[in-house]
């Protein structure tokens, strides 16, 4: 049986307080929007990294292909400013042929004008090479320098210490400083120096 006094006390509607809907509280729909603004915020953020870091791969792929191309253009036209420094040493030579050509027949006086134009050439050409930072090894009368020089043979000389340059079979070259080719030469052997008097 039912109290009179439980019906009395129900609330109104008959609705139990488990079938009412929870009321919201006050600050929930606030809280709601603003956690979902920071996600926005940080999805943008990250959208953005993610651009960025696209674009940074990309310029790192255009700075090598650039680089590549740099770096293959100099290998194919490094050596651009010495050909052209060499061009006026090839037209004297062909001049200085052709010349010897037509005067062939002339005998001595062709022959000592072809030698002049041949050492205003071979002048040229040195300076040519000075000026591309070529210098020439010519060590006669300097010590060994296995750096910068490679002895082929040593003779006997009474006047000079073992390992002094007699004579230089090949000139050698440098490179700015660098060896492009040592100079191949004939040394000393000292072993005649001083001899004894008989």
């Amino acid at each position: 049986m039912i109290d009179d006094e439980m019906i009395h006390d129900a609330p109104d509607g008959g609705e139990s307080p488990a079938d009412r809907a929870p009321e919201e509280q006050p600050g929930e729909a606030p809280l709601f929007d603003q956690r979902e603004a920071e996600i926005e915020a940080l999805q943008a953020q990250v959208a953005d990294l993610k651009n960025a870091v696209l674009r940074e791969r990309a310029d790192q792929e255009n700075l090598r292909k650039r680089f590549e191309r740099e770096k293959e253009s100099a290998l194919k036209f490094g050596s651009e400013k010495l050909v052209r420094d060499l061009l006026p040493v090839l037209d004297s030579l062909t001049l200085g042929l052709d010349a010897a050509k037509a005067h062939e027949a002339e005998g001595k006086q062709a022959l000592e004008q072809f030698i002049a134009g041949s050492a205003m050439t071979l002048k040229l050409l040195l300076e040519t090479l000075e000026k591309n930072g070529i210098t020439e090894i010519n060590p006669v009368g300097e010590k060994l320098d296995p750096e910068l020089h490679q002895a082929l043979s040593a003779i006997p000389s009474p006047d000079a210490e073992a390992n002094t340059i007699l004579h230089v079979a090949q000139k050698g070259y440098l490179l700015n400083g660098r060896v492009i080719r040592a100079a191949q030469v004939i040394v000393a052997d000292g072993s005649q120096k001083n001899p004894p008097q008989s």
